[in-house]
């Protein structure tokens, strides 16, 4: 194990040297986790005479990420190089590009320098660059099951691993008189019933993203940051294309889905691995989910909306259709809502069996995504067929598009980047307490006012009136159904597949 520099001074005595792949992980403020995320490379078996090097920027730290990430590594005898930024003002993205140019060298040096006679043979054996997340751990056997992936076309620029969420342990497992316990619960590596169940949704939500890729050919329009294994050319060819200092960019929220669009434009594939897993931390809280959603998403809608940035992807009809889909979404269950409230509120109500096929699809479809959910609970699928689960957590990524969708049209643009990192660091708070409490207070006023007005709001002329609309309104909702529940069929169908999540 050696924590010096991967470029010594002393001179070269051959020109030989092993291929290899190299990881970079970018970590701010990460003691927590970058051991584990080590111990996982650390764990890896190495394709046959490959070796490997990792690099950790520690960036912008004020905790104990350098000192823990040396003593993991020498700990597991890695080939680790530790790298730090200063005012680094690019974050993630800067990060990497450090780690980049540590390599490949700084195009951007006011001295010009070049790349001594062993850096250049370093560089040139490099076969493969890992992006890695340091909250992410690989699975055994991952990074393998990546570069034969990698390995096998010529023309395939990044491979993905497939991403599955960690499910906090039980709370009730720690002792109440346990001196750790605050300490343990603020860990993350615990949680209380609600926590599990949101990791939950997020888990079968990726799954759902997954196996809909997988089955149509496994190419992904998104090669996720928490663990992509990358080809050298591919991501220099993104480079000298777009006369860059580094591939990655800050001109997106959504970094890792603008680097896969220039690969794509650059004729590079980018593919999910059906085998190497990485397992990743999920949000734990509401707050944190939507604040994480709202940069994923309104990077999505940048990306799709913004021609400044020359970017295209293969994938770009695809992620249309889902955003067209969401709305449809959205709009089924306010129309239902309204008109349902409305032909009750007038008793204009009238019950038919033909509602029933939509749900009973619904139930189907959640219930086999619960099933090939990795390591999903009997109370998962259970919430799943009963609609409850899925059904919340639909709300929820509907208000988060709504919000998307609004702040696009405002002048104001937000810092996603700045908002999730404060989420996650306690800087800001949840206003859902208050939300639910608005709820269901205008459900009680609703409520009273209906049986208050009831003999006007049931009369012929106010029925008479109200009457066209609501018929109007239900054809509108019918149709909408019939086209959501042709694609939850879709989708039911596509499931039938031997593909894992």
């Amino acid at each position: 194990m050696s924590t010096e520099s991967l470029f010594p001074v002393s001179g070269i005595r051959n020109t030989y040297m092993k291929p290899r792949i190299v990881a970079f992980i970018p970590a701010h403020n990460e003691e927590k986790s970058i051991r584990d995320c080590l111990c996982g490379l650390a764990d890896q078996t190495l394709p046959k005479d490959i070796e490997l090097d990792v690099i950790v920027v520690a960036d912008n730290c004020t905790d104990q990420t350098e000192e823990i990430a040396k003593q993991a590594g020498e700990e597991f005898k890695l080939n680790l190089q530790i790298l730090t930024t200063k005012n680094n003002k690019l974050r993630k993205v800067g990060a990497l590009n450090t780690a980049w140019k540590y390599v490949y060298g700084d195009v951007l040096d006011l001295y010009d320098k070049k790349l001594t006679p062993y850096q250049q043979f370093y560089k040139q054996s490099v076969k493969a660059i890992l992006g890695m997340d340091a909250d992410s751990r690989l699975a055994p056997k991952a990074l393998l099951h990546l570069w034969e992936g990698l390995r096998s076309s010529r023309n395939i620029g990044g491979v993905m691993a497939k991403y599955t969420m960690r499910m906090p342990k039980k709370k009730s497992l720690i002792p109440k008189d346990d001196v750790n316990y605050e300490e343990l619960i603020a860990s993350g590596e615990y949680g209380g019933p609600i926590t599990r169940w949101w990791t939950h949704q997020q888990k079968q939500d990726m799954a759902s993203w997954l196996l809909n890729l997988q089955y149509h050919g496994g190419s992904t329009y998104v090669l996720g940051g928490q663990a992509t294994l990358f080809r050298p050319e591919a991501l220099q060819d993104v480079v000298d294309e777009n006369r860059l200092d580094g591939p990655w960019q800050n001109d997106s929220d959504v970094e890792d889905m603008l680097l896969t669009w220039q690969l794509q434009k650059s004729r590079w594939k980018t593919l999910i691995s059906p085998k190497a897993r990485c397992f990743v931390d999920s949000m734990r809280s509401y707050h944190t989910f939507r604040q994480q959603r709202n940069k994923w998403k309104s990077g999505t809608v940048e990306l799709l909306t913004n021609s400044d940035l020359e970017v295209k992807t293969r994938h770009k009809g695809k992620l249309w259709r889902e955003q067209i889909k969401t709305f449809m979404e959205l709009i089924i269950r306010v129309l239902f809502v309204t008109l349902l409230v409305t032909a009750l509120a007038t008793d204009q109500f009238y019950w038919s069996w033909i509602w029933i096929i939509p749900i009973v699809l619904a139930s189907v479809l959640n219930t086999i995504l619960a099933l090939k959910t990795p390591m999903h609970r009997p109370i998962d699928v259970i919430l799943a067929g009963l609609l409850i689960s899925p059904e919340i957590y639909l709300w929820v990524n509907l208000i988060t598009f709504g919000q998307v969708w609004l702040d696009k049209l405002s002048a104001h643009k937000k810092d996603g980047w700045a908002n999730q990192y404060n989420a996650e660091s306690g800087k800001t708070s949840s206003k859902l307490i208050q939300g639910i409490i608005m709820f269901f207070l205008l459900i009680v006023i609703g409520v009273f006012a209906c049986l208050y007005f009831r003999d006007y709001l049931t009369s012929n002329s106010v029925q008479m009136s109200v009457y066209p609309y609501l018929m109007t309104g239900w054809v509108i909702l019918t149709f909408l159904t019939i086209i959501a529940s042709l694609i939850m069929f879709y989708q039911i169908w596509t499931l039938r597949g031997r593909h894992t999540a």
